[in-house]
């Protein structure tokens, strides 16, 4: 009897860790959804973050949950997640999200995510207990979002250019200032329903894993939905401001027809791949697509070396936070 209080206790309290992430997530990944916002001046920081918080939140009526499940079924053989792979999974993410947080660096929560699962499943049970389909359709959309994001960023920005020719810059500005309300919005509704739905997808693996849903249920626990859409909802709200200069400022210098375009870029590819059910970074849309609206003014207009900065931060997200999460499955594994 005590076991099965004991064994209750730790799924709570990994609930509440994963919950932890994705506030985190939120606060960590607050910048992409207001930085081209707050930097062109359209909204002031207190309101971009209220404003972005209410999208993030909204989006829970909007989207299936496709992401949760390939991230809660398609990652790791049934049978093998237990609540050390979760525990070391989950340390593994948030020590990264501080750790680039800390040094201003906009990595990607999800891949940080991804890499903790799978450095402490494989900690446990090898490779051979990774879903190699889940796994791979994850790596390719690394490369694959934030060249949506340039290749849509970059062609709204032509379109733009091409339609608004015979106008004013102060005409340009002033629509686009209004416009720009309308593509925030639409980011951080995508952002919301990629990104919370990649913390459900764990809570819904922890759960399937300790007895407490079936590996049949078509969805999650309702409480799961609720409590991790509100959560990135209030991490939004307390925002990331250390990184909300490097996205904003320090790739291109944007205006309101730039962050426009920006924007709806990377809102079409968070839609698209979360219809797909694909779990994405939005770190990496976001930043792709300002590159792409950038490189359309002139390639000198993109900070290369600042981009590349990120990139290798891209690149070494999920070794890195796999390596955590290994070991701290094997600590989980000592102290659990």
């Amino acid at each position: 009897m005590e076991a099965v209080q004991a064994g209750f206790w730790i799924v709570v309290l990994l609930v509440v860790l994963a919950v932890l992430f994705d506030f985190m997530n939120g606060f960590h990944d607050a910048a992409n959804s207001i930085a081209t916002v707050v930097s062109t001046g359209v909204l002031k920081p207190h309101h971009a973050v209220a404003f972005a918080a209410c999208f993030n939140f909204v989006a829970i009526f909007v989207f299936h949950l496709s992401v949760a499940a390939t991230v809660g079924k398609g990652i790791v053989l049934p049978g093998v997640v237990d609540h050390h792979v979760v525990f070391g999974a989950l340390i593994g993410a948030i020590s990264w999200n501080v750790i680039t947080w800390y040094y201003g660096i906009p990595s990607s929560s999800s891949h940080a995510l991804i890499g903790g699962i799978v450095g402490s499943t494989i900690a446990k049970a090898g490779a051979g207990a990774l879903i190699a389909q889940g796994i791979w359709k994850t790596v390719v959309f690394i490369l694959v979002s934030p060249m949506l994001g340039f290749l849509f960023g970059s062609l709204l920005m032509v379109v733009v250019a091409w339609v608004c020719r015979g106008a004013s810059p102060i005409r340009i500005d002033n629509w686009f200032r209004r416009l720009q309300l309308v593509s925030a919005g639409l980011y951080s509704l995508g952002h919301g329903g990629n990104d919370a739905q990649k913390t459900i997808g764990i809570i819904w693996m922890l759960l399937i894993g300790s007895g407490y849903a079936a590996a049949t249920d078509a969805l999650p626990p309702a409480w799961t939905i609720w409590a991790c859409y509100i959560a990135i909802a209030l991490g939004t709200m307390f925002g990331g401001w250390r990184i909300v200069k490097t996205m904003g400022q320090k790739i291109t210098k944007l205006k309101p027809v730039g962050g426009f375009c920006a924007e709806t870029g990377g809102a079409m590819t968070l839609f698209l791949a979360t219809t797909l059910g694909i779990p994405v970074s939005t770190t990496h849309t976001i930043t792709g697509a300002i590159v792409g609206v950038g490189s359309v003014q002139r390639a000198s207009a993109v900070r290369w070396g600042v981009a590349g900065n990120i990139v290798w931060a891209w690149v070494f997200t999920i070794p890195a936070s796999a390596f955590i999460g290994a070991v701290f499955y094997l600590i989980g594994r000592a102290v659990l």
